[in-house]
């Protein structure tokens, strides 16, 4: 049996209704307290969307449904097999309408963000010194209360950012779903996994 862990929150209502409507699980199941389930011939795990590339990582999920974001910040040593075209978003930097006025001309800028990695990486191939404020929560807040001079974070339709008066400045990555893979499944279970990716693929 394959173990696939799909994220709660925001992707999950996503997510059930793609393997329902590829035929990988037979009914529709809902967001509870339990976080391991039977679903047809699949065990699944619900995890938080950040947790999801440790367990395929460590093998004890064979499969993975994970944010781009999630990946490019964590760099798990998985296989990232397919684009599966749900929970489009993107990584912005945001803030205050002046910020970009206010730190021109400085080197160091504190950002406030759950992706520490990819802002490290962005703003030094821009010359530039983040100061990392790490936020696990409303990160916008980092912004409004000038904690940070900029935020980086997840922008879908961009409405919380507006109803904070804040602006998206610069589109750091695309993002969107993938299904991930652990290394040593792909080897053992290779057949029962390339059924998944076939059923996935499936128009």
């Amino acid at each position: 049996m394959i173990t696939l862990a799909i994220p709660k929150g925001r992707l999950f209502e996503e997510t059930v209704d793609l393997l329902f409507a590829k035929g990988l699980i037979p009914e529709k199941i809902s967001e509870g307290r339990k976080l391991t389930l039977r679903a047809g011939d699949l065990n699944l795990l619900l995890l938080k969307p950040f947790d999801i590339p440790l367990y395929v990582e460590s093998g004890v999920s064979d499969l993975g449904i994970c944010g781009l974001d999630v990946i490019l910040e964590k760099k798990p040593e998985v296989y990232r097999f397919i684009d599966l075209g749900i929970g489009r978003c993107r990584i912005s930097v945001a803030g205050k309408r002046e910020a970009e006025k206010h730190i021109k001309g400085r080197k160091a800028v504190r950002i406030a963000t759950k992706y520490p990695s990819v802002t490290r990486e962005f703003m030094l191939a821009k010359g530039l010194s983040p100061v990392i404020i790490e936020m696990s929560g409303s990160v916008e807040l980092g912004a409004v209360l000038n904690v940070a001079d900029l935020i980086v974070d997840l922008v879908q339709t961009g409405k919380t950012l507006k109803e904070n008066e804040l602006v998206e400045l610069e589109v750091i990555q695309e993002s969107s779903a993938w299904l991930i893979c652990n290394r040593a499944s792909f080897r053992n279970k290779r057949e029962e996994i390339i059924r998944i990716l076939q059923a996935l693929q499936t128009p």
